[in-house]
């Protein structure tokens, strides 16, 4: 069985599990310290205060994630914001990062944001690809921005714009205040992607 669904602090350790590899052997990642599990278990609760944290269970195993996260401090740039999405190897290629990605967007549009940024440390062909697919529009690289594993590393940026931009818009929604209901058909519709397979991350 398959279930995209929000994350809870019990996921913390498995989520962890996918990312530890990142962490410890890429620059996908800029983290370079592996956090301490209550660490990331507060992390998760704290996130899910204001954005979406799914994960991707396949018969009860956490296949990959993705959440939302704070583009930039200024209460300007409220309506933009930030998005990361991890798969467990067993899983690449089986549409679990299109199914996440799916579901995070359609909350993220109801919530009202207008702009979806994807950070991609470079090179990364699989990500770019992966994240054009899903609508996401190159526009500015970042040259040896940080410097991990030896290597002084570019960063590109890529934007989806997830509504409209209208004149004095109101903030966004936290996502706690989100119509749970909705939220629900989102999932249910973004569990089936993965059932139905894929060629995608």
């Amino acid at each position: 069985m398959t279930l995209i669904r929000i994350a809870t602090a019990a996921d913390a350790a498995s989520i962890l599990d996918i990312y530890v590899p990142y962490i410890e052997n890429t620059s996908y990642t800029f983290e370079t310290e592996v956090p301490a599990v209550d660490s990331f278990r507060e992390r998760i609760v704290s996130y899910l205060q204001n954005w979406p944290w799914l994960v991707c269970e396949i018969d009860g195993v956490i296949a990959g994630y993705a959440y939302g996260a704070k583009h930039r401090e200024r209460v300007a740039y409220q309506w933009s914001i930030e998005s990361s999405v991890y798969v467990h190897d067993d899983y690449q290629r089986t549409g679990v990062a299109r199914a996440l990605y799916t579901a995070l967007i359609d909350i993220l549009k109801l919530q009202g944001f207008r702009n979806l940024y994807a950070v991609i440390n470079l090179p990364n062909e699989k990500s770019v690809a992966f994240h054009e697919t899903m609508g996401f529009e190159y526009f500015a690289t970042y040259n040896s921005v940080g410097y991990k594993l030896g290597k002084w590393k570019n960063v590109g940026w890529w934007q989806l714009q997830l509504n409209e931009y209208s004149i004095e818009p109101p903030a966004p929604l936290k996502f706690y205040e989100v119509n749970k209901k909705e939220i629900e058909l989102i999932l249910q519709s973004a569990s089936r992607l993965v059932r139905d397979g894929g060629n995608s991350l």
